[in-house]
């Protein structure tokens, strides 16, 4: 069974690469050497790296595959890196369940333009902005089926952030020591600085908002730092949706696990939430019975014994929605500077603009389009 809700298409001419060059490090990779690549598609979705679709015959019948390569034009230092995501994903298969199985990492630029890797595609159902209707695989959406997908997404992060980093070497690789907190502030501010085009706002209150309120680390764990339900591969199947993988690790590390909270928060897009927040809206958190962004950072704590005060919920909430305005920054920098011509990407300054205020709301700065901040209730054993 699966449900595509965000179907592959045409790839686009920028993105375009030579498939006979393909097929022939897939015959390496797959030690197959009468494999051949019949389909090739690009997914519209995701803002950051390349995603393809692969239909492709080998000798033990055929193979949908991923492909994920970085995009063209300026990036950040560090960003986009193929063998990394690779690496991570990789080393936890053994000890998280919800992993695509791996097919391979090149990092020779002169195969396709750029590194890139190889992945089997998990069949499921992955979630857009809305509910699906037709074909209508989930079934109703119901308050208690609602509720029962973000139990089991919060499940799932939990499982995460009690993986064992000493249980693989390229996990403990990622350890930077404490100061991670310090170093996420530091370095999206200085992402920010490095994407600004001529219409960026002044966020230097904000900055001095975030610098003045970040907390300490609360421990180290993995984090995959991009947590939500489209990034989350379901089983229709199961009364509860069933999570068969979690997809897209490029900001996965390890550090601080509110800090993975947060960017989840960033993405939480509630019902009662203003008009033009919901337009940002990526899943049907909006549903009856969906849990709101308080319930979620209670849920978080109770389950894993960590408290977490109000004034670290909206540390946390207020850091996630400029993370994510740094985000769509670099992505409007491509743009404004013709490195793409993906024109979904034509609304990301006025994303920009309007990130902005609702930070400056949040941290009490000033006036904005928003409906309050999340306050957690500090719950913990």
């Amino acid at each position: 069974m699966s449900l595509d809700l965000n179907p592959a298409g045409r790839v686009r001419d920028e993105d375009a690469f030579d498939v006979a060059t393909l097929t022939a490090w897939l015959a390496t990779a797959l030690d197959d050497a009468d494999v051949r690549i019949d389909d090739v598609r690009q997914f519209r979705g995701g803002a950051s790296n390349l995603t393809y679709a692969l239909e492709a015959t080998t000798a033990t019948g055929p193979r949908s595959l991923i492909l994920r390569r970085p995009p063209a034009g300026r990036k950040a230092a560090g960003a986009h890196d193929m063998g990394r995501e690779h690496r991570i994903q990789a080393a936890l298969a053994p000890v998280f369940g919800p992993i695509a199985p791996q097919v391979g990492h090149c990092a020779d630029a002169s195969v396709l333009g750029s590194e890139f890797y190889v992945m089997e595609r998990v069949p499921g159902v992955i979630l857009r902005a809305e509910w699906p209707g037709e074909p209508d695989e989930l079934g109703p959406a119901t308050p208690e089926r609602a509720d029962a997908l973000c139990q089991e997404a919060l499940d799932v992060l939990v499982a995460l952030h009690g993986v064992d980093v000493a249980s693989a070497p390229d996990l403990a690789a990622l350890s930077r020591g404490p100061g991670y907190v310090e170093r996420q502030v530091s370095g999206w501010i200085s992402r920010l600085d490095g994407a600004r085009t001529d219409d960026t706002g002044d966020w230097s209150d904000v900055l001095a908002w975030v610098r003045a309120h970040q907390p300490d680390d609360v421990t180290q764990v993995v984090v995959h730092n991009d947590f939500r339900f489209d990034n989350l591969v379901l089983d229709a199947a199961t009364p509860d949706l069933q999570v068969r993988a979690v997809l897209d690790w490029e900001l996965a590390t390890v550090g601080d696990p509110l800090m993975d909270l947060s960017s989840t928060l960033a993405y939480w897009v509630q019902g009662d939430d203003d008009e033009l927040f919901q337009l940002f809206r990526r899943q049907p958190t909006h549903l009856p019975g969906m849990w709101t962004r308080a319930e979620l950072v209670d849920r978080y704590a109770a389950a894993t014994g960590r408290v977490v005060t109000p004034e670290h919920a909206l540390f946390l909430e207020v850091f996630g929605l400029f993370r994510l305005a740094v985000i769509a920054q670099q992505i409007w920098y491509r743009y404004v500077h013709r490195q793409t011509t993906n024109e979904s990407y034509a609304v990301m300054g006025q994303v920009v603009a309007y990130l902005e205020q609702r930070c400056r709301r949040l941290a009490g700065l000033g006036s904005g389009p928003t409906s309050g901040p999340t306050s957690g209730s500090g719950a913990g054993a």
